[in-house]
């Protein structure tokens, strides 16, 4: 009987294939965007945690310098006479290519491409005989055809590993050194490190990747899009799922009838969905992965111009995200058909056979989805007047979202009922009535693109928000015509004297790495000049402050401090060891993800005295940079030790436009579900609408007249989701803008409005459900009068 139950049930789809076309659909369109953002996700980790892997950041404590940019070697040599078990390690950059140096007879643990088996690969890497090993992608990037080598695809993407001493020579640092690793097994007794380097401090070990936590809300941006595009596609299925309920109503009762157990029967249904779900996520799987391989792109692109950090280019099939894609294609169905399950277990034995207009909801139901609707953005109102993190700014969009989807069948039945109350003819007011009535059969297929509008209109606020304020931003703190980067501070010097004669003044740029209010943080030191403070803006200052931090009486912060560190002006914070200062101003620092301070010049080089300049800003005549430039050129500096204030403006807006990229495709496939939605649930509603409209076609409307009536009907109701999307887009520009941004990055955008653009969205939305129900529409227009007619043989 369990066999025949289950052909009876399958039986359905196989005349409604349509319908089993939507369901496939929905499951694979909604797994696709999920696993492709996953897998976009999951790479890049795995990136980041091989590169951490390759230095040994996550598994030994380290000794950094305090002030400087590197150890010196003698310092290193020092440490290993006196007993410290340490390995140096040199990092720096090379054709945009990671360089690492490293020497495997130290290193802890066996770090490294080589280990101390390998004979000749091993004799010639330390004696420097110039091996280098990298991903062939890096090799070929680096280009340096006179050096040996060795590809090795499992090591960390955009990175090459040589010797310490070649590495030192390629990256022009001789006796210089970025960190030590210590060994986990040090000697009992041995000197203090203070004793001996007080210049340096021990790292402990990271519990993961620094990158890995600094593009956190990089990735969960990703993710909170994959979601939503899950949830658009999850409402397709549930419109399948429910109209496949809803027309078996008959033969569910027929089968228990026969026989069949309840329970039993609801396995079979569940047994069905299940099959459906693994079909659809395998699909979903499939096309995921090729959504992520068009978009890894520009996600390595974005990382790497925002945060520095390099993933590969390439795509593995890890299954971390393909069974989170088929996982949640199982839970996406189960909680599509959770409903329809539950009124089967509930139906009686005996319920009536005749079909039920399916998407009519009782007013129960409808006071439960006013009660959600109003909850749920209730509940997000709240969020947003807290203090809170990440996840729980996310959490405050979903439930936004959520209840305003719950809140739009409402609204718009308000809205018809008040066009019906207006209309004087009879046609009108069938018009109006009729789009009621099928207003249940669409609400999900509206609340997509409602949702998939909202996105459009936030995102691109946000977006347009900050490029704005960005490119502003750039015109204030960029004030230098031209920047010059030495080698080394030897190097810098040098510079310092053939370009002085040139300038009308030079801006020395002096930084360090120093903590902050308990926060990693970069300190500067500042020249007295007049360019701050007649270029820079503050979101709050006390009177004059360049004046007061010019005379060592206060420092500036950026807004991620103030913000993360909980300062406030008039706050004395420690900036180092007996050196401590009023904050006079909070700046905004947009694009950066850490803190950071600026103190006097004279005030810095006296407390960190090791700190040498290696960049200079140079102020002079925009006409004379060409001049200068070629000066330099002359002089052996590099173009690429050479920026000029255009240079570095076009880059970083170039940097700007790639890392928006992903979101606005993930923008453009969410809208293109939700079409998929409406034509999909104007289709399936075609074939139920016969007995409605072949009374009104024999009172004299014509089946063009239907048609187009139809096809009006979808656009009015496009355009009635399209104005209820916008106050939505505009609230979740606000949200991300001022909650989840603050909450991500430590800075806080102003809004800008751009009515055009939500014209030319509003425009592209009503296209697309235009497009949507034209075929629906034109079918009806061409019904056969024989189909019209035969409504009637059944007296219905």
């Amino acid at each position: 009987m369990t066999r025949y139950g289950l052909l009876a049930l399958m039986s359905h789809w196989q005349r409604n294939r349509l319908q089993l076309f939507t369901l496939l659909a929905g499951l694979t369109l909604a797994t696709a965007l999920w696993s492709g953002v996953q897998a976009v996700n999951s790479e890049a980790r795995a990136s980041y945690d091989s590169a951490a892997a390759t230095l040994g950041e996550a598994e030994f404590r380290q000794i950094l310098p305090r002030d400087g940019d590197v150890i010196r070697q003698s310092d290193y040599i020092a440490l290993r006479r006196s007993g410290w078990l340490v390995s140096p390690v040199l990092d720096g950059r090379l054709n945009n290519v990671r360089l690492v140096g490293l020497d495997p007879v130290t290193s802890p643990g066996g770090l490294g491409p080589v280990d101390m088996d390998q004979g000749p690969d091993l004799q010639g890497f330390i004696t420097g005989q110039g091996i280098l090993f990298g991903t062939m992608a890096a090799l070929e990037q680096i280009d340096l055809p006179q050096f040996h080598m060795i590809i090795d695809e499992n090591m960390a993407p955009g990175t090459v590993i040589t010797d310490i001493g070649t590495a030192q020579i390629l990256l022009n640092q001789p006796n210089a050194v970025s960190r030590l690793l210590l060994h986990p097994d040090q000697p009992m007794k041995q000197p203090d490190l203070q004793t001996i380097t007080p210049d340096l401090s021990i790292q402990e070990v990271q519990t993961g990747s620094d990158i890995a936590r600094l593009t956190e809300s990089f990735h969960l941006n990703l993710t909170a899009f994959g979601l939503l595009a899950f949830a658009v596609g999850i409402f397709i299925v549930h419109g399948a799922i429910g109209l496949a309920f809803e027309q078996r109503r008959s033969l569910i009762r027929t089968l228990r009838a026969l026989g069949i157990p309840l329970r039993r029967l609801i396995g079979l249904l569940m047994f069905e969905i299940t099959c459906f779900a693994l079909i659809g996520g395998v699909f979903g799987v499939a096309l995921g992965y090729a959504i992520a391989a068009a978009l890894l792109p520009d996600v390595a692109a974005t990382l790497q111009g925002l945060y520095g950090a390099t993933v590969s280019g390439t795509l593995a099939l890890r299954p971390s995200w393909w069974l989170s894609g088929m996982g949640i294609a199982l839970g996406g169905a189960g909680l599509a058909s959770a409903k329809a399950l539950w009124q089967i277990a509930q139906m009686p034995l005996l319920a009536s056979a005749r079909p039920r207009a399916w998407s009519m909801h009782q007013n129960s139901a409808k006071s439960f989805q006013i009660v959600g609707a109003l909850s749920l953005l209730a509940i997000a109102a709240i969020l947003s007047q807290l203090s809170i993190g990440l996840v729980a700014g996310f959490a405050m969009l979903g439930a936004l979202l959520l209840g305003a989807a719950l809140a739009l069948p409402i609204v718009l039945s308000c809205a018809l009922s008040l066009g019906a109350r207006l209309s004087k003819n009879v046609i009108p007011q069938w018009f109006w009535a009729d789009s009621r009535q099928q207003l249940p059969g669409l609400s999900l297929a509206l609340m997509a693109l409602l949702l998939a509008m909202a996105a459009n209109v936030g995102v691109s606020t946000m977006v347009s928000s900050f490029r704005l304020t960005f490119v502003g931003f750039l015109d204030q703190r960029l004030t230098s015509e031209l920047y010059v980067y030495g080698d080394d501070a030897d190097h810098a010097e040098q510079l310092l004297s053939i370009v002085e004669p040139h300038v009308d003044a030079i801006l020395p740029i002096l930084r360090t790495e120093v903590d902050i209010a308990a926060l990693p943080s970069q300190l500067y030191g500042a020249r007295a000049h007049e360019s701050y403070a007649q270029n820079w803006t503050f979101l709050q200052a006390n009177a004059d402050p360049w004046q007061q931090v010019f005379s060592g009486q206060g420092v500036v912060v950026n807004e991620q401090m103030s913000r993360r560190g909980g300062l406030k002006l008039g706050d004395v914070i420690a900036l180092g060891a007996d050196l401590s200062l009023p904050i006079v101003g909070i700046y905004g620092d947009y694009g950066n993800p850490i803190g950071q301070a600026v103190i006097a010049e004279p005030l810095f080089e006296a407390h960190y005295p090791n700190v040498r300049v290696t960049r200079l800003g140079l102020r002079l005549p925009p006409e004379n940079v060409p001049d200068l430039m070629q000066t330099l050129r002359d002089a052996g500096l590099a173009d690429t030790n050479m920026i000029d204030q255009a240079g570095i403006k076009d880059f970083s807006l170039k940097v700007f436009e790639r890392t928006f990229t992903v979101t606005g495709a993930l923008n453009v496939l969410t809208l293109a579900v939700a079409a998929f939605a409406i034509l999909m649930s104007l289709l399936t509603l075609a074939g139920m609408r016969l007995p409605q409209l072949a009374p009104v076609w024999a009172l004299g409307l014509t089946r063009g007249q239907l048609g187009r009536l139809e096809l009006i009907r979808a656009m009015l109701l496009a355009v009635m989701t399209a104005l209820f999307a916008l106050p939505l887009g505009l609230t979740l520009a606000w949200a991300l803008l001022s909650v989840v941004n603050v909450a991500a990055f430590g800075w806080k955008l102003p809004i800008y409005f751009f009515p055009w653009d939500y014209a030319r969205l509003g425009l592209f939305s009503l296209v697309a459900a235009g497009l949507a129900a034209l075929w629906p529409a034109r079918r009806l227009a061409r019904t056969p009068p024989s189909d019209l007619l035969k409504v009637f043989s059944n007296e219905r």
